[in-house]
């Protein structure tokens, strides 16, 4: 039996179990169609449900299973439980009144994730800003936002960036361009705090922090940020996130995450070491 994680909320759950299932049916030889038609839907219905892009009705499950001949009680039982979890909303249900749908499936993967890799060429990492910084972001993006609306989506950032320096906390590697800590977002108290944070957060076990000088000319990455994620269970492969202004992009085809993969490779050998980041930051301190 395999051991599922519950780590990640609904969304890695949804990935692992819909994973499971397509394993299952192409072991039978059974195509999309005639699974879909067992459950009283489409091809398109399976294939999202084995992307784990939808929730899981447990009937569907179950006769899914019966389908596929698995008629092992325990196995069934574990596998209708873990499709009963799937459907659980995770802690960031608490703010779907400033969460966008598509946002969501980041939060499950972010929490299941081991190793963060990010690149940012305008902003600080959320995971790594302060509570003034992200408020000044959120204004930034929400400028019609009502102050209370405002303090919610930096309770969420708030609350994200706890796991990192809690026991068991993931790896986080972010690259960022100099013009992300140049930039007084805020004001200038409110970047010196930022700046203070970073060196903070830099000298952590689990952070890495590089910075790309402005004298490192053109690179690999400049059609903007990305984040790629990685997760300890061998059913997870990586995911590549691009957030845009109104959805994102999730990739995790081989081909792509190895192109960005590359490019993050080269923006580390680009940037300064990260024993380099904490006097790089102390200098940008004394100038601010």
């Amino acid at each position: 039996m395999i051991e599922y994680p519950r780590r990640g909320g609904p969304t890695v759950l949804r990935i692992l179990l819909g994973a499971q299932l397509r394993r299952m049916r192409e072991a039978k030889g059974i195509s999309t169609e005639q699974a879909g038609y067992e459950i009283r839907g489409s091809h398109s219905k399976i294939s999202r449900m084995e992307l784990g892009r939808v929730g899981f009705k447990e009937r569907d499950v179950s006769d899914l299973l019966t389908l596929y001949g698995v008629s092992d009680a325990a196995e069934r039982a574990s596998l209708l439980e873990l499709a009963k979890e799937a459907n659980t909303p995770g802690w960031w249900h608490r703010y779907g009144d400033v969460l966008a749908s598509w946002f969501e499936v980041y939060l499950g993967l972010e929490e299941a994730a081991s190793l963060l890799r990010a690149y940012e060429l305008q902003f600080v990492p959320g995971l790594l800003q302060t509570e003034d910084y992200a408020r000044a972001v959120v204004r930034l993006g929400f400028s019609d936002a009502a102050e209370d609306e405002v303090e919610r989506r930096v309770q969420l950032r708030t609350t994200r960036q706890a796991r990192f320096t809690s026991p068991g906390a993931p790896t986080l590697w972010a690259v960022v361009d100099e013009a992300v800590v140049r930039r007084p977002l805020g004001g200038r108290e409110v970047m010196r705090q930022q700046i203070k944070h970073l060196i903070e957060m830099s000298e952590l076990p689990n952070v890495t922090l590089q910075i790309v000088p402005f004298g490192a000319g053109g690179h690999a990455a400049a059609g903007g940020p990305f984040t790629i994620l990685r997760f300890a269970e061998p059913g997870l492969s990586d995911v590549v996130y691009l957030e845009q202004l109104t959805s994102a992009l999730y990739l995790d085809k081989p081909t792509d995450v190895d192109t960005y993969m590359r490019a993050m490779n080269n923006l580390c050998i680009t940037a300064a070491r990260p024993d380099r980041t904490a006097d790089y930051l102390a200098d940008i301190l004394h100038d601010a």
